[in-house]
């Protein structure tokens, strides 16, 4: 799981090194006027705005899953501590009344 996470925390990295190489480079190769230019840097700051909460989602999802299996875990080794905890009362109250 951590390296999941880990992976997408650097894949987001690279996405907003990216994003920012990106609107640079168009900024200086674009012929496109000042607004235009505005128009196209606020539409790709909303293209990685929207992929920042997708991918903010997705961790929280998978977090999520992450404590629900834990959980459940936990709860199934509590079942079988329990388990065999009475089993060990069991075998030692028959050992105790074979002694007798």
């Amino acid at each position: 799981m951590s390296e999941e996470g880990g992976g997408g925390v650097a894949n987001l990295g690279f996405f907003l090194a990216g994003l920012g190489i990106g609107a640079a480079v168009a900024l200086l190769l674009a012929p496109k006027s000042g607004k235009e230019a505005r128009e196209y840097l606020t539409g790709k700051a909303e293209e990685g705005r929207d992929y920042v909460r997708a991918k903010t989602e997705d961790l929280r999802r998978q977090a999520e899953g992450a404590v629900e299996k834990g959980k459940d875990l936990v709860t199934k080794q509590k079942e079988l501590l329990s388990a065999a905890l009475e089993a060990g009362k069991q075998a030692y109250q028959e050992e105790k009344a074979k002694a007798k």
